[in-house]
C-alpha cells in the first residue's frame, strides 16, 4: 500500500503563501533522522530536504497564495494547498495521512487526519520538512526583494521586527490583508 504523508508550513506568518508537501516514501530506501520539521535545525532540514527528494517514490510541493488566503481563510487555503500537493504526486497513493485535525476535501483516495502526525509518521515528517524548507526559501527570496522587512530572519512571522518594518515601510502585495495586524495598518493608512 502506498501511503502519502501531507503537511503544511506557514499558517501563522503575516506574509506569503501557505506551502504544503506530499511525500510517498520508498521502504527500500530509508531516510534517517526524519522528525517534525520544527524539532530539527535549519541545517538538518536542508540536508533532509535533498535526501527526501532523492529517495522518495514521489513528492510534490504546492501552495495557496496570500490572495487565496485572504479570499477563503487560512484553514481553507492550507487544505487547498494540501490537496494540490497530493494531486501533484507522480504516483497516486492508496491512502493519505494528513498532519492536523482536518482532511482536504476532494481527494480520490482514503484520507486520515492525525493530530501530531508529523512526530508519529515518517511520511508526514518528510512532508513537514519539504514544506518548511520550501516556505523558508520563499521568505529568503522575498527578503532579497524587500530587504527592509527582515523576512530571511523572521520568515514572515508576527515578530516585533516585522511589526516595526510594516510601521515604517508599509504593507507589500505579499502581505495577508485578512490578518488582523495587517488589516490594522491598512486601516490606519486609509484614514
Amino acid at each position: 500500500m502506498k501511503i502519502a504523508g501531507v503537511d503544511e508550513a506557514g499558517r501563522g506568518p503575516l506574509v506569503g503563501a501557505v506551502v504544503a508537501a506530499a511525500v510517498i516514501l520508498d521502504p527500500a530506501r530509508p531516510i534517517e533522522g526524519l522528525n517534525d520539521s520544527k524539532k530539527l535545525t535549519e541545517k538538518k532540514r536542508e540536508k533532509l530536504f535533498v535526501e527526501i527528494q532523492e529517495k522518495a517514490l514521489a513528492w510534490y510541493i504546492a501552495e495557496a497564495s496570500a490572495t487565496e488566503i485572504d479570499e477563503i481563510n487560512i484553514l481553507q487555503a492550507s487544505l487547498l494547498a494540501m490537496r494540490r500537493a497530493v494531486e501533484g504526486l507522480s504516483i497516486q497513493p492508496d491512502k493519505v495521512l494528513v498532519d492536523g485535525n482536518k482532511e482536504p476535501a476532494g481527494l480520490q483516495m482514503s484520507c486520515e487526519a492525525i493530530v501530531g502526525g508529523d512526530a508519529l509518521y515518517q511520511e508526514i515528517s518528510a512532508a513537514s520538512i519539504l514544506a518548511k524548507v520550501a516556505r523558508d526559501r520563499q521568505m529568503v527570496l522575498l527578503d532579497q526583494r524587500y530587504p527592509h522587512y527582515g523576512f530571511a530572519k523572521h520568515k514572515g512571522y508576527p515578530t516585533k521586527a516585522h511589526f516595526e518594518a510594516i510601521g515604517i515601510h508599509g504593507v507589500i502585495d505579499e502581505h495577508r490583508r485578512s490578518y488582523a495586524p495587517v488589516k490594522k495598518v491598512l486601516a490606519l493608512l486609509n484614514e
